[in-house]
């Protein structure tokens, strides 16, 4: 700044009277780089507090800090790429004496051990939050009994280990203790009651196990108690003296079992309640006096009976979650008439039964999300007329039957919910024509597995922010709209196992957002359109079980992203050729064009594109699924041919990979490239005629699965390689010409009859034909062993030139003289010729 008296700058605190510097607050401004040892920031030497939060330093801090022995309160948090060293960190905490606040969240720590290092820290500090540091190794329980301590947050270190301590916490004014996701164990113990000032305790996603003390209850200045995500157990303490102050209480994900004790239900100050995915069981209680409450979440728990007419109290609930549960009673919706603030609504999964009321005149203004699947409903419940800011409705898996109600969907003059984002019909018994959809916001529409019939209506087009359309498993007839192939937004188009007949739209657009088609098992006929490479984010293309004709559709190829192209059972013809673009397939992992009337070699050349096969596993962490990064709405799914079944993957797994060219005219032999194939799963070329032997490199496929050659014209022995392969649990090789003995070992021993028959060249277990010697292939001589077997042929051997040898180069010459003459060792002419 241009004024010369530093105590006027932003930032810069003075004492009055000596003028000296002793605040300096440079948080959040914008600043980067090192420290350097030889900033004038260390001869500050008065400076009492230091704040340098979020400005962007980097680098390590140097020794130099440790010099502001006047500091009570150093803050460097949020600066993400400082890091901190034990050298540094050990001068700091033995220098600056007068500390009493020490922040330094999100700082780098881990080469700092937090041993006995920690107990040199000032008996002043009253602030010690150390969040997100990369802490590693054990925390000493000392930690936690100095004598002034107020704030001690320890968060978001995973691998920091420690417990609490049993007794002697010598704080009694200890407001904020936070461990969550550290890896602290132990059991929670009763001395924790002992902390009287307590108003914040985070201990979630810990390792803490046992029962949860009653000591707690007797917490009076608790404001938050958080102890989700652990392994805690046994019943909730049946009487709390304290807990007045409580306003947010989390047991989620744990193992807690019992009812639900009263008090629960009686905290005047609760606003929210956390439960979920525990044990509990018995009846929801009666709400007394938490007038406060605006979350409730008892999903995932066996509770069973009616919802307490005392709900209706609950004047401020917004969100109200009991869903997975054994309720079973007639859920009357009245109950809920007075809770105008309800904007969350979960009461899926339950024995409900849900009055559907024509006389119902209450409405839900705030109501914006409604999930009441697999609920046993069976009409639609008429009070959603009146919802009308909803956005997310889930009635899925119920019995709702007859015709989709006009004034559900659609109105001709009002559109009833025009902020209608998700609508989830899926599992029904809906019938009759899908009514015309104007809610133009609306993204995901599912109505699978119903019973609906009519024509797709092109009017649905008018949702143009539509992301997932799902029909499918229905009735629908007619052709696809061909809106649906133009639109801007549209994802997935899933509208496999209708009747749709005719053909495929041709006027797939550039740009087009379809990262999933799905058309299998209809009556579509005719070419595939060339327009479909338009759809250059497309992920899964399945078009199997149609009347679709025409060559192979090479030009797919040209779709970096394909991950899936199934065209089974249908009508294309030819062969296949090589490639006419650069690089086809590259990331093709599941390839299945089976039944149909491909001819001519198999497509070699294609074939080394298919990188994607190979080390397919490379880098993959954990399960991931195709579509997994776009929406968790929709799954893509698939049937596939799988050791001999057909199987429904509800999800793909990116590492899934299987080639499927049965039921065809393929001729020639297998190519030894598919052996570099090393992450396929499954492989079938079955009911083809090809010819030669199996490649020994399939031996190097440590991921098959299941292996399909049968009805075939194969020859030759089966490889001994295929031993080798870990996970193979079908092999069907029947109907070949094979020969040799039947490898023996590992999985080879798990399969029957079956897996060989109608070879009549082969041999051995599990055949009931045995191998005779002259039936069994041993493994190659040596030079002198065929010598030997010439011998017992001919009926002479070397034995008698090694003695001609040894009687004089003239008498062995006459030997072999008479021995041509008689023609007895053939053998001798044909290895001089």
């Amino acid at each position: 700044k241009e004024d010369k008296d530093c105590c006027a700058w932003d930032g810069v605190v003075c004492d009055n009277s000596t003028r000296h510097v002793i605040g300096l607050d440079l948080s959040f401004s914008c600043l980067s780089g090192s420290i350097p040892s030889n900033s004038s920031l260390f001869l500050l030497r008065h400076l009492k507090t230091l704040n340098l939060a979020g400005s962007g330093f980097s680098g390590e801090i140097p020794y130099e800090i440790s010099q502001l022995s006047s500091l009570v309160s150093l803050d460097l948090s949020y600066n993400v790429e400082l890091l901190i060293k034990t050298p540094v960190w050990k001068r700091v905490i033995s220098n600056l004496t007068q500390l009493r606040e020490l922040l330094l969240d999100g700082t780098d720590m881990s080469s700092v051990t937090p041993n006995s290092s920690m107990m040199n820290l000032s008996s002043s500090l009253t602030i010690l939050s150390l969040h997100q540091c990369n802490l590693q190794g054990t925390f000493e329980t000392n930690i936690f009994r100095l004598p002034c301590i107020q704030t001690l947050d320890l968060g978001n270190n995973p691998n920091l280990k420690g417990s609490l301590p049993k007794s002697n916490w010598s704080s009694s004014s200890l407001r904020v203790l936070s461990l969550s996701s550290t890896n602290f164990s132990g059991e929670l113990p009763d001395s924790i009651g002992s902390l009287k000032s307590l108003e914040y305790l985070f201990l979630s996603r810990c390792n803490f196990i046992g029962a949860i003390p009653t000591s707690l209850g007797n917490l009076n200045q608790i404001i938050y108690l958080d102890l989700d995500n652990n392994q805690l157990v046994g019943p909730l303490p049946n009487h709390v003296s304290g807990l007045k102050l409580l306003i947010d209480l989390s047991l989620s994900s744990n193992f807690l079992n019992g009812t639900l004790p009263s008090w629960l239900f009686s905290l005047t100050s609760l606003g929210s309640l956390t439960l979920d995915h525990n044990q509990f069981i018995g009846e929801i209680g009666e709400f007394k006096y938490s007038h406060s409450l605006d979350y409730l979440d008892l999903s995932y728990n066996m509770l069973q009976g009616s919802i307490p007419r005392s709900i209706s109290r609950l004047m401020n609930l917004t969100s109200l979650f009991l869903s997975s549960n054994n309720l079973s009673i007639m859920l009357d919706l009245e109950l809920f008439s007075n809770l105008n603030n309800l904007n969350y609504v979960n009461f899926s999964s339950n024995n409900l039964l849900v009055s559907t009321n024509n006389n119902l005149t209450f409405t839900l203004p705030n109501l914006e999300r409604l999930y009441l699947s697999s609920c046993n409903i069976s009409e639609f419940p008429i009070f959603l007329r009146t919802a009308t800011n909803l956005q997310y409705l889930d009635l899925s898996n119920n019995k709702i039957h007859g015709q989709t109600p006009k004034c559900f969907l659609t109105s001709i003059d009002k559109i009833p919910w025009k902020n209608l984002y998700i609508v989830d019909l899926r599992n029904n018994l809906l019938q009759r024509p899908f009514p015309t959809l104007n809610a133009l916001d609306l993204h995901y529409l599912f109505a699978s597995h119903n019973n609906l019939t009519g024509e797709i209506p092109s009017l649905i087009c008018n949702a143009n922010s539509l992301e997932v359309l799902d029909l499918s498993h229905n009735n629908f007839s007619g052709t696809i709209p061909e809106c649906l192939v133009l639109s801007n937004a549209l994802s997935v188009l899933d509208l496999r196992m209708n009747s749709l007949n005719g053909t495929i739209p041709a006027t797939f657009s550039m740009g087009s957002k379809l990262r999933n088609i799905n058309l299998n098992g209809n009556q579509l006929e005719g070419p595939l359109p060339r327009s479909l490479e338009n759809c250059t984010n497309l992920e899964v293309l399945d078009l199997g079980n149609n009347k679709i004709n025409g060559t192979f559709p090479y030009w797919l190829g040209s779709i970096l992203k394909l991950r899936v192209l199934v065209i089974r059972s249908n009508k294309f013809r030819g062969r296949i050729g090589n490639p006419k673009i650069q690089f086809p397939f590259l990331n093709l992992r599941i390839l299945d064009i089976s039944n149909n009337d491909f001819s001519g070699p198999l497509p070699i050349e294609y074939f080394k594109y298919l990188k994607a096969m190979m080390n397919a596993t490379e880098g993959e962490v954990g399960l991931k699924y195709i579509g997994d990064m776009r929406n968790s709405y929709y799954h893509d799914s698939l049937n596939v041919t799988m050791k001999g079944l057909n199987i429904e993957l509800v999800r793909i797994l990116t590492v899934f990979t299987t080639i499927d060219f049965s039921n065809n005219r393929f001729i020639g032999e297998i190519p030894q490239i598919i052996g570099s194939f090393n992450s396929l799963k499954g492989l079938n070329f079955s009911h083809n005629n090809l010819t030669g032997c199996i490649p020994s490199s399939f031996g190097n496929l440590t991921n098959l699965e299941w292996l399909d050659f049968s009805f075939n014209k194969l020859g030759g022995e089966i490889p001994k390689q295929l031993v080798d392969i870990p996970w193979l649990a079908d092999l069907k090789l029947s109907h070949n010409q094979l020969t040799g003995q039947i490898p023996s070992g590992k999985q080879f021993n798990t399969f029957n009859n079956d897996s060989y028959t109608d070879n009549l060249g082969l041999c051995g277990l599990p055949l009931t034909r045995t191998c005779n010697n002259h039936e069994t292939k041993q493994p190659p001589p040596s030079t002198l062993q065929q010598e030997d077997n010439l011998e017992s042929k001919n009926g002479f051997g070397w034995q008698a030139v090694l003695i001609g040898y040894g009687c004089g180069v003239i008498f062995g010459t006459l030997m072999g003289y008479v021995m041509f003459k008689i023609g007895k060792p053939k053998w001798i002419v044909r290895m001089v010729k």
